[in-house]
């Protein structure tokens, strides 16, 4: 059985969303992201590495490497964009729609994105019942700041409320939020169908 993150935190995101809606316009804009249509930096027999683009040309890092999948986004430093690697343990695949919260000024801050978790079902291949739906908010690199990383993750088959739950974790918790040394939580209910976070960073690598 998982453990669940602790409802009050979810419920505090809420009330402070509700404060701060007053003062901060944030919204989303939505991208497709098209895998066919992407630069190829890398390729080999176990995966690729590819550049697409996001909402105004904004990059989207994708990587891919023993049937997982690794997204990253906006202008992240070089370093990271051949070192890092964040995604689950299970097999996983990504969706083909980008979520972009963006700020008063228009300017993307966090990236909502939905994986699929591939657990065997009972015929041992994965099954519309057996695939997991995780939510996960992504800081998005700027040039002040060149990291991005996953921020927080929510179960979208155990959150009824999960797509605005994910606009939540992304206002309160993205713009501040330190790559390499901080690490996302869960947010809401957690079922049996996720799967737990991995994670790979360059060694010795701190963002400024």
């Amino acid at each position: 059985m998982h453990a669940t993150s602790p409802l009050p935190i979810a419920v505090m995101l809420a009330a402070s969303m509700f404060v701060a809606a007053a003062v901060h316009a944030n919204d989303s804009a939505y991208t497709d992201l098209n895998l066919d249509n992407c630069q190829t930096i890398e390729a080999d027999a176990m995966g690729a590495s590819l550049l697409c683009k996001g909402f105004k040309g904004l990059e989207v890092h994708f990587k891919e490497g023993d049937l997982r999948q690794s997204v990253l986004f906006g202008p992240v430093d070089r370093e990271l964009q051949h070192g890092a690697f964040e995604s689950f343990s299970a097999f996983n695949r990504v969706n083909d729609k980008i979520e972009w919260r963006r700020d008063a000024s228009g300017k993307p801050f966090a990236a909502i994105l939905r994986w699929f978790i591939e657990n065997p079902g009972p015929d041992g291949s994965p099954s519309p019942e057996s695939t997991g739906q995780v939510l996960v908010i992504s800081r998005v690199a700027t040039p002040d700041y060149q990291g991005s990383c996953f921020v927080g993750m929510v179960d979208a088959k155990a959150n009824a409320n999960a797509n605005l739950l994910a606009r939540q974790v992304a206002d309160q918790v993205a713009a501040g939020f330190d790559c390499g040394m901080q690490s996302p939580l869960w947010y809401g209910e957690r079922g049996q169908l996720t799967s737990d976070r991995t994670f790979s960073w360059p060694e010795g690598y701190v963002l400024e």
